[in-house]
């Protein structure tokens, strides 16, 4: 890799809040001064569908799974028509070369397809998702983007500890801090919550 790449996982319920996604897309250029940034999308509305599709039909648990990840592909093509200059990738082999000032979306359907890293079930979000990218490309620090302000304890899936290494730096923020993070907050930042090591566990493997 030509350069360690920040990872920034972009929660889908900002897209319910007025203004936080420009916000962040304010803070990803000021970001990427300093290092690549890779934008891994959440769900959104997309996945919220695809919950009540598995509740009101009968869908298993693997296509849910599947569907769920499709839904992250949706949110990162909308990411990148909110986010200008961004550029859109459906692997990981380009990101190797990511250079300084470029920020990255991950639209991870195709990647995820062909590794399957992590269980089929709601328990797997697209924070796990995050996570296994950012060690698979050997970034030190992962920016979990939420709504409201927290722990990894409280605001992370429960699988996110086992499919995280011990050298990855897992920080939990809203857009305030990510923007005072970039050095562009508009008004004084709430503190952001103390960063967290991820516990020495072996990471998930893909199925055979």
């Amino acid at each position: 890799m030509a350069e360690r790449l920040l990872v920034v996982k972009v929660g889908g319920a900002l897209s319910h809040v007025p203004g936080a996604l420009d916000d962040v897309a304010r803070a990803l250029p000021r970001l990427a001064r300093a290092q690549p940034v890779l934008v891994i999308p959440g769900g959104g509305p997309f996945a919220d569908q695809v919950r009540r599709t598995q509740h009101d039909l009968g869908v298993s648990e693997d296509a849910a799974h599947w569907m769920a990840i499709l839904a992250m592909d949706q949110y990162a093509h909308l990411l990148a028509d909110r986010f200008s200059g961004s550029r859109l990738a459906d692997d990981l082999d380009a990101l190797h070369e990511a250079r300084r000032g470029e920020v990255w979306i991950l639209a991870p359907y195709r990647w995820m397809k062909r590794t399957d890293p992590l269980p089929h079930s709601w328990d797997a979000t697209s924070d796990s998702i995050a996570v296994v990218a950012a060690a698979a490309l050997g970034a030190h620090e992962l920016l979990l983007v939420k709504v409201v302000s927290g722990t990894l304890e409280t605001l992370a899936d429960a699988l996110l500890p086992s499919s995280c290494p011990p050298e990855l730096v897992v920080r939990c923020l809203t857009t305030p801090a990510l923007l005072a993070r970039a050095g562009a907050e508009r008004e004084p930042p709430e503190p952001a919550a103390s960063p967290a090591r991820c516990p020495a566990r072996p990471l998930l493997r893909p199925r055979r």
